[in-house]
C-alpha cells in the first residue's frame, strides 16, 4: 500500500498484453536528497513532481508497482515522518519600564523553544539585574513562569533555564506575564532546524576589577567607593576573552536564532543616562540586524562576578555602552558567519539541586570592626582644609625647590642666613602628608563600611537559615554546545576552571540562571572576605568552589 503522502490515483486493469503508462506523483513539502554532488542545498524543502514509467503485465502489475512504492519512498522522505526532529521558535517581547524620565533603548524578554521528540527545552534571557533577590523582579517570578508554562504548554519546569543579563536597566511591573508570552509566542513558531556551534574572541571590552595589592590583600573597582592607590597595586586578575555560540538554522538557511555566552558586566550605562539594557542588549541588536529578518539574538551572562566594563571608573568620558556593544556584537558575528548548521543536534537537559555550605562570618566582621575603630584612631589633625590642601599640593609637586615663592628669594634668605622659607615648606609638606594619609584612611574605611553592610547582612541571614543552601544546576546539550548553569554571580576563575577540565570542545558556563544567590567568588578569594564586594556579598563558604566544580564535571560527563 501506499504510504499517506501518496495521492490516491486509481490504476485500471491493465491487458493481458505488455505496455507503458506514464504515472505522476505530486509530492510537497519532501526533503530530497542530493542526486550528485553538485547539489548545494540538498536538505531544502520542495514541492515537486516525480514522473515514472510503468511496464504492466499481467503476472508482475502487482510486483511493478510494489517495486516503483519501495524506490521512492526509499529516496523521499517526508518531515512529518521523523519523531526526533529538532524543532525551535524564537520570539522576543519588551518588558521596557517607561514610566522612568528617559528611555535609551527597549529592553527585552527573549525566548528560546527547541523540541526533539518528546523532550523540549526553553532558554529565555531577560534584559535584568537578576532572576529574583535584587531589582524588580519577584523571587516568586521563577516558579510562576514555570508553572504557567508547564500548565499551558506542557513543558517541564527543570527544562526552563532563566538567564539575567545583570544590565541594571529597569523593568516592567508585569515581567512575569510578558515571559509567559514570550516562551508561549516562541513555541509557536516551532519549524525545522539544524544545529551549529562556534568561538568568537572579544578581549576589547572589558577588564577584571579585581586589584592584587601589594599587602597581600585584594580590592575590587567599584563606583561605591574609591580605589587604594596606584603605588600598591600588584596586579590584577584574568578575563575570559570567549564568546560561546549556539546556532539554530532552518533547513533552508534562515537563522532562526543565536545564543551567546560571555562573561562581562554589562552596567557601563550610557551618555544621557537612560533605562538601557546596556552593552548586552545593544550587542543582541545589532546582531539581529545583520542576520536574517526574524533572528532572535539571546545573550547568555557567564562567569562575570568579577569583569567590568573596561576603563569603568574613566571620569574624563562619558560612559557608552554602546561602543562596547558594537565591538561585541561585530566579534560575535565574524564567528557566526563561520558556524556551519547540521542535523547533529541531540537535546538533553539535566536539572539538578546542589547543597552547598553556607558561610560564617563572625570572627570576619568582628576583625573588621576592630580594624574600623583602629583606622579611626589613627587619623592625624592637620591645619589644612581642602581649600587649602589643593593649591599647596599642586605648587610642592609642580616646584619642589621653590615652591612657596620665586626663586631668588630662597637664594637671597639663603645669603641672609634664613630659613624662613625652608622651615614653612617643611610644615606644609609634614600638614599635607597628614592630610594625604587622612584621606587614603577615610577612603579605606569606606570600603569597609560598604562590605561589613553586606557581611552583616549575610551572616544574619544565614544565622536564620541553617548551614546549607540548597541551589538549582542544569548541564544543557545542543548538539555539540554544552552548557552548565548556576544561580549567583560566579567570578571568571569558575568558568575558567570548568571550561579547562571539560573532555568537550564547547563547554561554556552560566551564571545568573534560575534564580539569584549574590556572588559566589573562589575559594582563595574568600580567604580576602571583607576588602572586596565580591567575597563580602557572597552566601557560600569557601568550600562551595570545589562541590560545585565536581558537581559540574559530573554533569558535563553525561552530556555525551
Amino acid at each position: 500500500m501506499l504510504p499517506d503522502f501518496f495521492p490516491k490515483v486509481p490504476v485500471q486493469e491493465p491487458p493481458r498484453t505488455g505496455y507503458t503508462i506514464r504515472y505522476t506523483i505530486q509530492l510537497r513539502h519532501c526533503r530530497i536528497p542530493p542526486l550528485s554532488h553538485q547539489d548545494k542545498k540538498p536538505d531544502t524543502m520542495h514541492d515537486t513532481t516525480l514522473h515514472a514509467r510503468i511496464v504492466y503485465f499481467p503476472s508482475l502489475v502487482r510486483c511493478s508497482l510494489t517495486l516503483l512504492v519501495l524506490s521512492v519512498a526509499g529516496i523521499l522522505t517526508p518531515l512529518s515522518a521523523s519523531a526526533a526532529e529538532l524543532m525551535a521558535g524564537a520570539a522576543k517581547v519588551d518588558i521596557t519600564n517607561r514610566d522612568v524620565p528617559l528611555v535609551n533603548d527597549p529592553l527585552y524578554v527573549k525566548a528560546l523553544v527547541i523540541k526533539e521528540g518528546d523532550n523540549t527545552a526553553a532558554i529565555v534571557t531577560v534584559d535584568a539585574v537578576a532572576i529574583g533577590e535584587i531589582g524588580s523582579i519577584t523571587n516568586e517570578y521563577l516558579d510562576n513562569v514555570r508553572g504557567q508554562i508547564e500548565k499551558d504548554l506542557k513543558i517541564r519546569p527543570q527544562n526552563i533555564m532563566i538567564n539575567a543579563s545583570h544590565c541594571h536597566g529597569i523593568v516592567c511591573n508585569d515581567v512575569e506575564q510578558r515571559t509567559v508570552q514570550a516562551i508561549k509566542e516562541a513555541a509557536k513558531k516551532l519549524v525545522p532546524v539544524k544545529v551549529g556551534v562556534g568561538t568568537g574572541h572579544e578581549d576589547r571590552v572589558m577588564e577584571n576589577r579585581r586589584l592584587f595589592l601589594k599587602n597581600g590583600k585584594e580590592a575590587d573597582v567599584r563606583h561605591a567607593y574609591s580605589l587604594p592607590p596606584d603605588e600598591e597595586v600588584a596586579g590584577i586578575g584574568p578575563i575570559d576573552p570567549e564568546i560561546g555560540i549556539l546556532k539554530l538554522d532552518t533547513l533552508d538557511g534562515e537563522t532562526v536564532a543565536v545564543v551567546y555566552n560571555f562573561a562581562c558586566h554589562p552596567i557601563q550605562g550610557v551618555p544621557n543616562k537612560g533605562n538601557t539594557a546596556d552593552m548586552s542588549g545593544l550587542a543582541s541588536q545589532v546582531i539581529e540586524d545583520n542576520l536574517s529578518k526574524d533572528t532572535i539574538a539571546l545573550f547568555v551572562q557567564g562567569c562575570g562576578g568579577d569583569i567590568n566594563p573596561v576603563q569603568y571608573k574613566d571620569v574624563d568620558n562619558p560612559r557608552d555602552a554602546e561602543v562596547l556593544g558594537n565591538m561585541l556584537a561585530l566579534s560575535a558575528l565574524k564567528a557566526i558567519r563561520k558556524i556551519q548548521c547540521t542535523e547533529n543536534s541531540g537535546l538533553k537537559v539535566i536539572n539538578e539541586t546542589l547543597t552547598l555550605p553556607r558561610s560564617n562570618n563572625e570572627k570576619r566582621i568582628a576583625e573588621l570592626k576592630q580594624e574600623q575603630e583602629q583606622l579611626l584612631n589613627s587619623l592625624q589633625g592637620t591645619s589644612l582644609n581642602l581649600k587649602t590642601f589643593l593649591p599647596l599640593i599642586v605648587k610642592y609637586k609642580l616646584y619642589e625647590e621653590s615652591p612657596s615663592y620665586y626663586s631668588h628669594r630662597y637664594m637671597l634668605e639663603q645669603k641672609l642666613g634664613r630659613d624662613g622659607l625652608k622651615k614653612l615648606d617643611a610644615e606644609n609638606r609634614a600638614n599635607m602628608e597628614r592630610y594625604i594619609n587622612n584621606i587614603y584612611k577615610m577612603e579605606k574605611m569606606s570600603r569597609n563600611k560598604a562590605n561589613l553592610a553586606l557581611l552583616t547582612k549575610h551572616q544574619t541571614r544565614n544565622q536564620a537559615a541553617g548551614k546549607t543552601i540548597d541551589v538549582e544546576v542544569v548541564a544543557f546539550k545542543l548538539g555539540d554546545f554544552r552548557m552548565i548553569t548556576f544561580p549567583a554571580e560566579l567570578t571568571v576563575n569558575i568558568g575558567l576552571n570548568i571550561k579547562q577540565k571539560s573532555p568537550f570542545e564547547n563547554t561554556f558556563v552560566a551564571g545568573y540562571t534560575n534564580g539569584y544567590n549574590y556572588y559566589a567568588p573562589t575559594a582563595d578569594q574568600l580567604k580576602n572576605v571583607g576588602n572586596a564586594q565580591e567575597d563580602s556579598d557572597c552566601l557560600f563558604a569557601p568550600e562551595w568552589q570545589a562541590i560545585f566544580e565536581a558537581k559540574a564535571h559530573e554533569l558535563i560527563q553525561q552530556l555525551k
